[in-house]
């Protein structure tokens, strides 16, 4: 049998193998049916969430279904991985009843850990260093609306946190540019952006770090935001609401970016900090699409990991 694929990281895919998954995940979103047949048939994921979630745990559970498998949720109070069991016991225990592993962690170390001792595969479903299934729906969203990735830009204004990051290491390898405005201290790890760069399919291809959003967003084809104060930052709001003052995406912000560029939102939103109310229903927003992306791309990575499609 063939190794086991983990998705810790958009770097676990290759260049190659992201633009498959998401030209697939279009094409079977757009075929009657859903297409594909149910390759997941027979096939058990457990879903290990110690974060609350929305749109993750829906999607996955939807799309689970809909691929022909059963899906078995697993809560914080379950979940207690390292607390009431050692990682590696609970990787090797489930790893005897489901076929993959779906985990949204507080701790990547956790996660990594969990993927070793498991001999299924493991999802990451987000932790504090990447959101990897977020980004193939984000890059289902442009391909969908450009009907290309090539040559695109896009800027993310807002905190270097994990979403930030894997759209720093995704973006590059397809040959995006990517440019990111934060203030001072807030900015993405050096380390990641280096590795970004040396992840860039082509000479022309630009990462870059910058602090002033309205130099980040000209020419941009894209314009992405993300809240201030993730979870598990709840005690450091105030502080970074007046750090992030005038790093709002708002309809003037918009008007700085190509025109006809997309704004794009992972959600949750913070209305009156990273975007104003009523911003997600901008013209040019595509956040919902963006949120209902993520059944689709979970399902590709899905398929790829269990059926080897």
């Amino acid at each position: 049998m063939p190794a086991k694929r983990d998705f810790l990281s958009v770097t676990d895919f290759t260049p190659e193998e992201t633009r498959s998954l998401v030209k697939r995940a279009r094409d079977a979103k757009s075929s009657s049916g859903g297409g594909g047949g149910k390759p997941l048939a027979g096939k058990t994921v457990a879903i290990l969430f110690d974060k609350p979630s929305l749109r993750t745990r829906v999607s996955f559970q939807v799309g689970i279904h809909e691929l022909g498998g059963y899906s078995v949720f697993l809560g914080p109070q379950e979940a207690d991985l390292g607390g009431r069991e050692p990682v590696a016991d609970v990787a090797n225990v489930l790893s005897g009843y489901v076929d993959c592993i779906v985990a949204r962690v507080s701790n990547h170390d956790v996660l990594v850990e969990l993927a070793q001792h498991a001999s299924v595969p493991v999802v990451n479903a987000l932790s504090d260093l990447e959101h990897p299934c977020q980004i193939m729906a984000d890059l289902l969203t442009i391909y969908e609306h450009k009907d290309t990735l090539d040559g695109l830009s896009l800027a993310y204004v807002g905190d270097g946190n994990n979403v930030a990051r894997s759209l720093c290491l995704a973006l590059p390898a397809v040959g995006m540019n990517f440019t990111s405005a934060s203030p001072q201290g807030y900015n993405l790890d050096d380390a990641s952006v280096r590795k970004a760069r040396e992840r860039a399919n082509g000479a022309s291809v630009r990462v870059r770090t910058l602090t002033d959003p309205v130099e980040a967003v000209a020419g941009a084809d894209v314009v992405y935001t993300d809240v201030w104060a993730s979870m598990g930052q709840e005690s450091e709001t105030e502080v970074r609401r007046s750090a992030f003052a005038g790093y709002t995406v708002d309809p003037e912000l918009m008007e700085r970016a190509n025109a006809g560029a997309l704004f794009m939102h992972d959600m949750p939103a913070h209305y009156g900090e990273e975007v104003p109310p009523g911003m997600l229903e901008h013209p040019q927003s595509v956040a919902f699409r963006q949120a209902h992306n993520r059944l689709h791309a979970q399902k590709a990575i899905l398929e790829f990991l269990l059926a080897g499609n």
